[in-house]
């Protein structure tokens, strides 16, 4: 058989691959296996390419350097990988999407003088030049966010018009070239500037509270950035790859904004979420804040019927994931139902919960969805917030001015008894005031969660 064909049966088996990883993502039970099977389909892609695609100018040190490149950058994904923190997942995540869009952008330079006089293929390698870019510098401007790095979003006057105006010129210029036939190497490297200066002025001005829905956004642009290149090089499984990536994150993206109650131009032009409190519209939530001791909230969890536990950043932050489920397990030995209520952009990236809790290894089947949860709160002897701040704001529902007003929160105001663990009193991510804090049914457990869940195990198991 033509080594042509088997190529193609290779490509067709890596897109196969990809499309099965791909659907066993969805579920934690399946999510290892899927990784590895779309894995395999990479791997026998670049393998299939290196031995069997037609190679003109192909030699033994060329091979080497592309083999030493993979080389090279799986020990340093892997190390990468295993060293992240679950705090530092979502700037992990960022810094990675940031280099596939890099990827596709250098993919754009190198074949651009290949391409001179095709207008089809060079408006590919123009626009896979400009949204790489895009992505890869928005990439590192959200990793600087995520990080504490770049602390505050920056809002250059009239912004909207800037970046709009900028991407409309940057686009006008690939435009020209792929019109006019430009050969000169120096413009498109000004493009490929141009592109990479959106990217920054795209990103910065979008508040921290936003990150999750950018990062999705972002990788959505790196997988339409990739199967630019499969259109380029006609190459079925990385155009394949690319519009799964593409589509994915498009779709989280989607059922993001809607979990937020706001369209996708409010995120990208609204710059919502600061981070500072002083900063913020709406009003200063005020009333008596009651904390209660760790003794008294043991008992009131211990003669629960039902607790619901509301997980947020700072049970990241403090790496009590562990401790949180020898919670629930003493919970559960006592007669006690509990489940955990998982807000859609909880954390600082698209099911950063979930992961966080399935590395504790949480049963997912107690993991409940906000649509899911939100009728049992009624019903709920004790809610456990901790570390959540934002998703469980009433103010979303009852302060008009609030920057978060309109956005679909967990109900926890409906339980009969609040627990709320933090370390202060500061302000969330979205840097506002929060009214659960002051509702008369509340009660707040200070400290580090790690610290108060391991004396609050001790207290329930001392029963």
């Amino acid at each position: 058989m033509n080594s042509e064909y088997i190529l193609y049966i290779l490509y067709l088996i890596a897109s196969v691959l990809f499309v099965i990883g791909l659907k066993m993502l969805s579920h934690p039970d399946t999510a290892r296996s899927g990784n590895l099977w779309a894995a395999l389909g990479m791997f026998l892609a670049i393998v299939g390419t290196i031995v069997l695609h037609h190679h003109t100018e192909l030699t033994v040190t060329k091979v080497g350097l592309i083999i030493g490149g993979i080389t090279l950058g799986t020990i340093v994904g892997w190390v990468a990988a295993k060293k992240v923190k679950m705090t530092a997942m979502p700037e992990m995540v960022s810094m990675f999407n940031g280099m596939g869009g890099l990827c596709a952008a250098v993919i754009s330079l190198t074949e651009f003088p290949h391409h001179i006089g095709n207008t089809a293929s060079l408006s590919t390698v123009m626009a896979g030049l400009i949204i790489g870019s895009t992505s890869f510098a928005g990439s590192m401007i959200a990793f600087a966010k995520l990080n504490g790095t770049m602390k505050k979003s920056i809002r250059l006057p009239k912004y909207n018009i800037l970046n709009n105006g900028w991407f409309l010129l940057t686009a006008a210029v690939a435009v020209y070239i792929v019109a006019a036939g430009i050969d000169n190497p120096a413009i498109v490297y000004l493009v490929f500037a141009m592109a990479l200066t959106y990217g920054i002025l795209f990103v910065i001005p979008i508040g921290g509270a936003d990150m999750p829905v950018v990062i999705s956004l972002l990788n959505s642009f790196t997988g339409v950035a990739a199967a630019m290149g499969g259109f380029l090089y006609n190459n079925q499984v990385m155009l394949t790859g690319g519009i799964l990536v593409g589509s994915a994150g498009t779709l989280l993206t989607l059922v993001m904004c809607k979990a937020m109650n706001r369209p996708l131009s409010n995120v990208i032009f609204g710059a919502f979420g600061e981070g500072a409190a002083g900063d913020s519209a709406g009003k200063s939530a005020k009333g008596t804040v009651k904390d209660i001791s760790v003794s008294d909230a043991a008992v009131l969890m211990n003669y629960s019927k039902k607790v619901i536990i509301v997980p947020g950043y700072g049970l990241a932050v403090a790496q009590a994931q562990h401790v949180i489920h020898e919670l629930e397990t003493t919970l559960e030995d006592h007669g006690v139902e509990v489940k955990y209520a998982i807000h859609p952009v909880a954390g600082r990236m698209p099911g950063h919960m979930n992961v966080l809790l399935a590395e504790s290894n949480v049963d997912y089947n107690k993991l409940a969805e906000m649509e899911e949860v939100n009728p049992e709160f009624p019903n709920t002897d004790v809610v456990l917030v901790v570390g959540a701040n934002d998703v469980v704001n009433p103010a979303a529902r009852n302060d008009a001015s609030s920057p978060i007003y309109g956005m679909p929160i967990l109900d926890v105001d409906n339980a009969h008894h609040i627990i709320i663990n933090k370390r202060s009193m500061n302000a969330g991510y979205a840097g506002i005031d929060n009214e659960l804090f002051y509702n008369p049914k509340t009660s707040m457990l200070f400290g580090d969660a790690k610290d108060v869940l391991t004396k609050l195990v001790g207290e329930l198991k001392a029963m």
